[in-house]
């Protein structure tokens, strides 16, 4: 059961138990989902679960005769459900949840009727039981008739409706009126015609030959639908059997053996009537089958009563006769009666027909003669439903004008793969409806569709798609037969497509080529980009041009390494509406409650700076888009924003660390607290490139070649769209990505960091030596020689005096106080925060089983320098809450303690 199913099960169930509010279907689903085997498990014995419902229950007479109704109408998965129910009896707690919910459910609606309910007017007069009686035969001779016809009329529009919906661009054929208004055209009983003028003595007066041989004429007729003079047919109710009114005068021996033939020309009438019912172009080519099959079966027996007129024309034949010669066709018609009956009542076309066929046949396994007859229904109906699915997996075309095929197209364009994260056009362009799959094809359903939407993909390339091992496929009760072929079918399909993509499309040159640019995996690049756009980056979003960073994007490309990536041009810009956390909560949101919710919300509240919103994006054409979908992009997406950032923000660091540098080459003798922000910055710088080494190397790496090893022994491309999934799944889990609490701290880290730059920057630069005159250069005049003894002296003086000056101004008490007290403060902040992150890494890495998590601690805190503080958080932790998992011994990790001499 696929998980879309189960989601709908499962809504569909909590709306009819009108269950609201509480977890909501999300927690059933997730649990159905672990709790599921991936094994086919749905052959149940259902003897003993039916056994125990009907011990259960009140009215297990009932019961019993509702699940041989289903039975008969071949239900799907009804075994199962009995084998369910049986197991809830069992259930004391879920039953007194039901019992309850019924009675609840039943006062709701009371409550709905009183005050929605209408009163029936009293009558005026009352109408005698002999009246009453009257009225009830003259509507049912009326209305008998026509009733059916108007059934009959309406299943016909209904199943035109429906499939002129699906098949838009061509309607089904229609009969024409007079085919339905002539009912002399029907072989069947006509009732109540008036066409019969012979005046027929009464039987009783006839002596005991007579009445013998009026007998075998009236059933000569009656076996080919028509009424004799002393036997004639009764008006059907429904879709009953026919019944037959026989002259009362009768003499009993003779009714005792008329009687015994009657039944064969009650399953004639029931035939005849469904070979002419399903004959109509809305019953699917399956049916049409079926009934040509029961045609030619039916031919062979009126020709049987031919001969049986012959011989009573010659005088040859009694009752007695006609009784023997008419045993052999007796067992047939009874069992093409019953097939008809069975295919009527369980309303079943295309692939359900077959199933119910197929399952005959089986069930006839002691019945040689019946076994036999069933098969050969079986393969004669199911020649056409085979020649579609011959065309399926050997064309992967479909021509499929009577929605009968276990296979459904649905309009779907292959241009929004590259467009809506939520497209699913791998998954519901082509979808397998269940009641359409033949019971002996149903090991078989997900092969027979994925080979079909192989070979569509190669057509729809421009490719002829010819298959070498197609061949006809013929019905058979050794199902090995024609699964072989499919599977054979499904190979080839796959190895055709799995080349195309990786050949001829070079999916892995394509994937490796995205790896280069969103995964960061091209140093020189990168650099050189940001270096190029780091002003433009700075301004808000709506100040940005996007044909400008277009253009320094051309050129970073064209004046690095990746000048000689073939694929270069389909890296283009992308300013994202959100940044990265609200881009995060929504595909988390996604199919959930706060789906809603997130979808309307505001993208940010503040303005977006161009480094929050930039990333990249990627041009993928058909077919390679079934791979690397908008879904798949996205996540690309997210990791490149979120590492992006972070490369951002070490440039930042690495750019005060120049600063520092600089201002340090000053004498502050009393500004001895410059010491602990060169201290911060350096812890800082630690842990963004710390975090950076993590996610590049001990995560995408290795994910990586799992991945290149895993797409050469791929088989077919669903293998491949699996192991791409599961690549991209695993980044954004190691890269905390996934978990929203994590991320949300990960950022306040950030922004401190940023924070903390912007502040030593501005600090640095009011600090910095008045504008020095420079030396004439080419733009202010020609070019002067080597300066001379003089200007060096003067120079010397200019910067012993600026020293003096910056050391004053750095020196200052109220300067040294208010900056002193700025970098405790982003030291308390960062220090928290970083806390925070470690403490609820260390609880995922044990509670969560998230291992990879310990590396990140054991690079963060490498000294021990934070493990005591860690300790003491989570003793004051236990002692308020509960207990929890305890948060075990960091690895002695920490921040280096930088000394401001170091640097």
């Amino acid at each position: 059961m696929s998980e879309f199913r189960i989601h709908h099960d499962v809504n569909e169930l909590l709306s009819l138990l009108r269950v609201h509010g509480g977890d909501g279907a999300e927690v059933y689903i997730d649990l159905l989902q672990k709790n599921r085997t991936p094994y086919v498990t749905t052959t149940v014995s259902a003897h003993s679960a039916k056994v125990k419902i009907a011990e259960f229950s009140r009215t297990p007479e009932d019961f019993l005769k509702k699940y041989d109704e289903l039975k008969s109408k071949n239900t799907r998965n009804l075994d199962p459900l009995v084998y369910l129910l049986s197991k809830l009896t069992e259930d004391k707690e879920t039953l007194q949840y039901l019992q309850q919910n019924a009675k609840d459910r039943a006062e709701l609606t009371a409550t709905v009727g009183s005050t929605t309910g209408f009163s029936v007017p009293t009558a005026a007069s009352k109408i005698s039981m002999q009246e009453l009686e009257e009225l009830r035969k003259q509507l049912g001779s009326v209305a008998t008739g026509s009733a059916l016809q108007q059934s009959l009329e309406l299943t016909r529009k209904m199943l035109r409706d429906k499939q002129n919906k699906k098949n838009s661009g061509q309607h089904l054929p229609v009969f024409p009126a007079w085919v339905y208004e002539r009912p002399a055209l029907v072989g069947d009983f006509l009732i109540g015609s008036g066409l019969s003028t012979d005046t027929t003595l009464p039987i009783g007066t006839l002596p005991l030959a007579s009445q013998e041989a009026a007998m075998v004429e009236d059933l000569l007729y009656v076996l080919v639908g028509v009424d004799g003079r002393y036997i004639t047919a009764q008006p059907l109710a429904g879709r009953q059997s026919r019944t037959f009114l026989v002259d009362p005068n009768l003499d009993l021996s003779i009714r005792e053996l008329v009687s015994r033939i009657l039944p064969v020309a009650a399953s004639y009438s029931t035939v005849t009537r469904f070979i002419e019912e399903k004959s109509s172009f809305e019953y699917g080519q399956v049916n049409h089958a079926l009934a040509a099959a029961m045609r030619t079966l039916v031919k062979e027996y009126l020709i049987l009563v031919t001969q049986l007129e012959q011989l009573h024309r010659q005088g040859l034949l009694s009752l007695q006769k006609l009784w023997f010669y008419i045993q052999p066709a007796m067992r047939t018609v009874d069992i093409l009666a019953s097939l008809a009956a069975a295919v009527d009542k369980s309303e079943c076309l295309g692939g359900s027909t077959l199933s119910l066929l197929h399952d005959r046949s089986v069930s006839c396994t002691g019945d040689a003669q019946a076994q036999e007859l069933c098969l050969h229904l079986t393969k004669a109906a199911s020649a056409p439903y085979f020649e579609v699915l011959e065309k399926w997996i050997y064309r992967g075309v479909i021509h499929d004008p009577y929605s009968e095929f276990m296979v459904e197209e649905h309009e779907l364009r292959k241009e929004k793969i590259q467009e809506d994260y939520n497209d699913k056009y791998w998954d519901q362009r082509y979808t397998v409806v269940q009641p359409q799959i033949p019971s002996f094809l149903q090991k078989v359903a997900g092969k027979i569709l994925s080979t079909g939407k192989y070979l569509n993909v190669v057509r729809e390339c421009g490719h002829h798609v010819t298959c070498p091992v197609a061949k006809e496929i013929i019905y058979t009760l050794k199902e090995r037969a024609y699964v072989e072929q499919i599977e054979k079918a499904f190979d080839y399909a796959s190895k055709v497509l799995l080349d195309f993509l990786m050949e001829e499309e070079e999916l892995v040159a394509h994937l490796r080529s995205i790896k280069r640019y969103f995964l960061m995996d091209q140093g020189d690049f990168l650099v050189h980009f940001m270096d190029l756009t780091e002003e433009e980056l700075r301004k808000p979003v709506e100040d940005i041009a996007p044909p400008r960073l277009e253009a320094l994007l051309e050129l970073a490309l064209r004046m690095s390494t990746a000048n000689t990536d073939p694929f270069k041009d389909d890296l283009k810009i992308d300013l994202m509406p959100h940044d990265l956390i609200t881009q995060l909560l929504r595909v988390l949101a996604i199919e959930t409650k706060q789906e809603k919710a997130m979808t309307h919300a505001d993208p940010t509240e503040l303005t977006l700076s161009g480094l929050e919103a930039f990333s990249f994006d990627y041009i993928v054409k058909w077919p390679l888009s079934l791979i690397i979908n908008r879904k798949a992009l996205t996540r690309y997406q997210m990791l490149f924003r979120h590492m992006f950032y972070c490369k951002h923000v070490e440039r930042q660091l690495c750019s005060v660390w120049i600063s520092n540098k600089a201002a340090k080459q000053h004498s502050l003798h009393s500004a001895k607290w410059f010491a602990g922000a060169f201290t911060l910055r350096q812890r800082m710088l630690n842990f963004v490139q710390n975090i950076q080494y993590y996610m590049m190397f001990e995560v995408m790496e290795p994910t990586w070649h799992i991945l290149e090893k895993n797409l050469k022994s791929a088989s077919n491309i669903d293998d491949v769209l699996g192991h791409h999934t599961s690549f991209l799944d695993s980044c954004l889990k190691d890269c905390m990505l996934t978990n929203p609490e994590l991320l949300k701290v990960f950022s306040k880290l950030m922004s401190v960091c940023v924070m903390f730059t912007n502040c030593m920057q501005k600090f640095t630069q009011s600090m910095k030596l008045d504008g020095e005159p420079a030396r004439p250069t080419r733009e202010q005049g020609p070019l002067l020689g080597p300066p001379t003894g003089a200007e060096r002296a003067e120079e010397r003086v200019r910067k012993e005096l600026s020293r003096k000056g910056l050391a004053e101004h750095g020196d200052a008490p109220q300067l040294a106080s208010s900056f002193e007290a700025t970098i405790n403060k982003f030291d308390q902040n960062f220090s928290a925060h970083l806390l925070d992150l470690l403490a609820r890494l260390s609880i995922y890495s044990t509670s969560d089983c998230e291992h990879g998590m310990a590396s990140v601690i054991s690079r963060l805190d490498f000294n021990g320098f934070y493990t005591e503080r860690l300790e003491r958080l989570s003793a004051e932790r236990s002692q308020k809450a509960t207990p929890q998992v305890p948060v075990p011994r960091v690895p002695p990790v920490a921040v280096p303690r930088v000394a401001v001499t170091a640097q």
